[in-house]
């Protein structure tokens, strides 16, 4: 009996016109944030939610399908189940929900505490760097570490008559290190799930290029550091640190990181029992609220997963590989290190004009990420360094634009402007030189 070979379906032609429901998401969320700007509205480039931004963005790539609109509908859908957005949601929520659970119980605050104790008096500037970088690649999240830290670093530069926004660029750039180290960042959730690679091997490949930039960050805010202040003793409980700590070893140690983020919100739960009166109804409250607090990149990775899946059916993410692949061409004439190299520079130019655009960096990662990974297998690229690159250079653009998240909120704090605030996030203006010349000069070995 002789079976028949299934059919497989011909690669889509390229086509510009597929990327016009992508340009228009661009449109809609680079508009709105400057028509709120120019109304001196907080915030305002988050005014407009990215999930409702790409509702005509998904509309007009429906219309624009040369499918049934059954089968049209089926690819979206595809798209929005496909086994890494659903992987990706889930860590999400996972993490949302020990982040929520490891501060109600107090782990923030003893970290801050425990940072606290080791910043010597003359080094305020690199001191609270090392903070901040330690509390974000605990928590996982710039924002969450600039919460935390921003009253207590404005306290302490104005008792040393410290620079403020000097004081503000060392905390910003602290956070955004850590943010784009730790294996609970949604960053890092979505450049490893995109990319296809685990977590350990992403963390230590961003090391390459995120220690030589902190060594020199720290150095340069060392040198600048110009008064003294004593930090008041702090009170620390170090067994309320523990979750943190704990979830960095078991990552970095290789285990499956549900289970790692599973055993971490126990663990948190545990010690917030058995050391406060928190009980279990609180428990699941805050592993509630915590998945409330990543709805919107939750519901806004399914929707791009449909949008990326309707634009790969209609061609236009191979039209944006077949140009990239022009432009890595002139470097090489084959799938040598030079085209390795240049395929890594398109990644990081892609993610750091949508980054620039949208002002989310884990938006831009899930935007670029089907994109990055064919670059990846077509050149040559470990999946491991195409993840590395489109975290990194998501970040830099991050901490510089004056109209993202993390600058405006410190802003608001120090009272000052957010772009006195981004003029001094250092680490984000060697990070890019230090990671092009790793990029240019590292010896390819796959």
């Amino acid at each position: 009996m002789t079976t028949k070979t299934p059919t497989v379906p011909s690669s889509p032609a390229p086509s510009a016109l597929a990327l016009l429901p992508l340009l228009l998401f661009l449109a809609l969320f680079i508009g709105a944030g400057l028509y709120f700007q120019s109304q001196d509205v907080a915030m305002a480039f988050y005014q407009l939610p990215s999930p409702v931004a790409i509702l005509p963005a998904i509309i007009l790539a429906v219309l624009l399908s040369k499918q049934k609109l059954a089968q049209t509908l089926d690819t979206f859908m595809a798209g929005i189940g496909h086994s890494n957005i659903i992987a990706m949601c889930l860590i999400y929520l996972l993490a949302g929900a020990f982040a929520a659970v490891a501060k109600a119980t107090g782990g923030v605050d003893a970290t801050v505490a425990l940072g606290l104790q080791f910043i010597p008096s003359q080094l305020l500037l690199p001191g609270f760097f090392v903070i901040a970088a330690f509390i974000a690649t605990a928590m996982g999240t710039s924002m969450g570490t600039i919460a935390a830290m921003a009253p207590i670093a404005l306290g302490i530069a104005e008792e040393a008559n410290i620079e403020l926004a000097l004081m503000a660029g060392a905390v910003m750039s602290g956070a955004l290190f850590g943010d784009n180290l730790s294996i609970i960042s949604d960053t890092t959730i979505a450049a490893t799930r995109t990319q296809g690679c685990y977590m350990r091997d992403k963390f230590r490949e961003n090391l390459i290029f995120a220690i030589p930039s902190a060594l020199i960050t720290l150095v340069l805010f060392a040198l600048a550091s110009n008064g003294s202040a004593s930090v008041p003793p702090q009170s620390v409980d170090v067994v309320k640190v523990l979750p943190y700590i704990s979830i960095l070893i078991l990552a970095v140690a290789g285990v499956n990181v549900f289970v790692v983020l599973t055993l971490g919100i126990l663990f948190a739960g545990l010690v917030g029992i058995t050391t406060s009166d928190y009980g279990a109804v609180a428990f699941a409250n805050d592993i509630y609220r915590g998945f409330g607090n990543m709805q919107e990149i939750f519901v806004l990775s399914m929707l791009v997963g449909g949008l990326a899946a309707m634009m790969q059916q209609q061609g236009g993410l191979a039209f944006i590989s077949q140009s990239i692949e022009k432009l890595i061409g002139k470097f090489s004439k084959s799938r040598d290190n030079n085209s390795s190299r240049a395929a890594e520079l398109g990644m990081a130019g892609m993610v750091a004009f949508t980054n620039t655009c949208v002002a989310n960096n884990t938006v831009s990662i899930v935007i670029n990420g089907d994109i990055a990974r064919e670059l990846a297998q077509n050149n040559n690229v470990s999946p491991k360094r195409a993840a590395s690159v489109l975290d990194i250079f998501a970040c830099i653009i991050q901490g510089l634009i004056p109209y993202g998240a993390q600058g405006l909120l410190i802003a608001s704090h120090f009272k000052i402007s957010p772009i006195e605030a981004v003029s001094n996030v250092w680490y984000c203006m060697i990070l890019p030189l230090v990671s092009v010349a790793v990029i240019i000069l590292r010896p390819r070995s796959q």
